[in-house]
């Protein structure tokens, strides 16, 4: 159960009263007598993400005291009010004064009232939020939407999400959209030559699928969003152990990344040709499992020796970056699960951004900043190609050294597009490992909202 987030003023709501060390004096003069006694009493004094609720002189809730960051602190968290959410009791709040900026705030509020509760009891009491003057509540409300979406699919285990879960997902997006369908499945992606996303997924008792979705205007700026789609990663004959089994149900982050900034733009109503592409398998072990060793055909024509059954997703996404790459859209973008090297290099908070439009990556470095959805930039490093020779094929997927596997992995995705006009590829890692503010553990939208703020800046919606 999520926060509520009220469009009228309630004249019974808690104030909460946003607090640091420069402010609180006046806050504290502000307080009511007996609030004020309380909270000195307590000991109160503004630590980041700490709240007191005061009493009432009627004995209910009176006022919320929230510590901020100090002013001075060296990159203040905008979404430390969705910490709120878990340390509130039930009850109609309205901030008494708006941190800055008030749209992330509240924003963070509501997502950190996120549980997934498909498979418990929720017991929480409900909490509302009356939204402060000036704040877009059906935009705050889509975003929320989108990121609940992503985070209800990765968090949902394979059982009940696999490739054909994931395409009913994306078919009632469409209807709900009014966007086209389709979906390639099993030996029709032979038939339409994708045979890598059929490699990796034929072992699978559940037929691989590529799931195509397509809105808007087609004389419009086209844009393509490309989605890693494995709903469970076994590593393949290339095992995995155990233990790094545990969160390959959020092998498929990548594609609900895609799905939550695709639902965004549809919802804004976006000025742009969509289209959303989601290779969608599941990598099991069987006797038909494809080989290390083995050489695939592409979709694009070139032939990739497999170094490694574990990396699976390259190759799915190899063959639906091809098939999007042909239509030479305005802006490609690829969102994947990708590599543990990536975690290695930035950690879990912040997905490496590889492309080779400067003003691209520009763009997304700020709007990341400016809507706590950051990436940063690696290298498409030309060196790195020969780390991708073979001497039977004319592209081995992996390495041959333990070195740079994020940005090799970048490397081999780029020779699958040519013609695009820009290309963006988003090593994310999709997963909160632990609880941090708007940001409860577990599955996570990283990239979405990235996405649908670079193409609502450049392609706002008309009328």
């Amino acid at each position: 159960m999520l926060p509520s987030l009220l469009a009228h003023s309630n004249q019974s709501a808690v104030p909460i009263h946003f607090v640091d060390e420069a402010n609180w004096p006046d806050v504290a003069a502000g307080l009511p007598a007996l609030a004020r006694a309380f909270a000195a009493a307590q000991g109160f004094k503004p630590q980041p993400g700490k709240a007191l609720v005061l009493p009432a002189a009627d004995g209910g809730l009176g006022a919320v005291l929230f510590g901020l960051d100090r002013p001075d602190a060296r990159r203040p968290d905008p979404f430390l009010a969705g910490a709120l959410a878990g340390l509130l009791p039930a009850g109609t709040y309205a901030f008494a004064n708006a941190p800055e900026p008030i749209e992330l705030a509240v924003l963070a509020f509501v997502l950190g009232g996120y549980s997934f509760d498909r498979y418990r009891t929720a017991k929480r009491g409900e909490i509302s939020l009356v939204a402060p003057p000036g704040v877009d509540i059906a935009e705050v409300g889509r975003q929320v939407d989108a990121v609940v979406l992503a985070r209800d699919l990765i968090n949902t285990p394979a059982n009940d999400l696999g490739p054909d879960g994931l395409e009913r997902t994306v078919r009632l997006m469409a209807e709900r959209h009014g966007a086209s369908f389709g979906c390639i499945v099993g030996d029709g992606l032979l038939e339409a030559k994708f045979p890598m996303i059929h490699a990796v997924g034929r072992a699978s008792a559940t037929a691989p699928r590529l799931i195509d979705m397509a809105w808007g205007p087609t004389d419009a700026p086209k844009v393509t969003l490309v989605g890693k789609g494995v709903s469970f990663d076994t590593g393949g004959l290339d095992i995995k152990p155990s233990a790094a089994m545990l969160l390959m149900k959020k092998d498929m982050g990548g594609a609900a990344a895609a799905l939550a900034a695709a639902d965004m733009i549809m919802s804004a109503g976006l000025h742009v040709r969509l289209r959303v592409l989601i290779p969608a398998v599941e990598n099991a072990i069987s006797g038909s499992a494809f080989r290390p060793g083995d050489v695939l055909p592409s979709h694009k024509g070139l032939t990739v020796e497999i170094g490694n059954t574990d990396a699976e997703g390259r190759l799915i996404l190899a063959d639906a970056l091809s098939l999007a790459d042909e239509e030479a859209p305005e802006l490609l973008v690829d969102f994947a699960t990708l590599t543990g090297a990536a975690r290695t290099a930035l950690g879990p908070e912040l997905p490496p951004l590889y492309s080779r439009d400067d003003a691209l990556a520009a763009d997304l470095a700020r709007l990341g900043e400016r809507i706590n959805d950051p990436v940063w930039r690696m290298p498409l490093w030309p060196p790195y190609e020969k780390m991708l020779d073979s001497k039977i094929a004319d592209v081995n997927h992996v390495s041959s050294g333990p070195f740079a596997g994020s940005i090799t992995a970048a490397l081999f995705l780029s020779r699958f597009v040519s013609r695009a006009r820009s290309y963006a590829h988003l090593d994310i890692y999709g997963w909160s490992p632990s609880a941090r503010p708007g940001r409860p553990e577990g599955g996570e939208a990283q990239g979405a909202r990235l996405i649908y703020a670079l193409l609502r800046e450049r392609y706002p919606a008309h009328g």
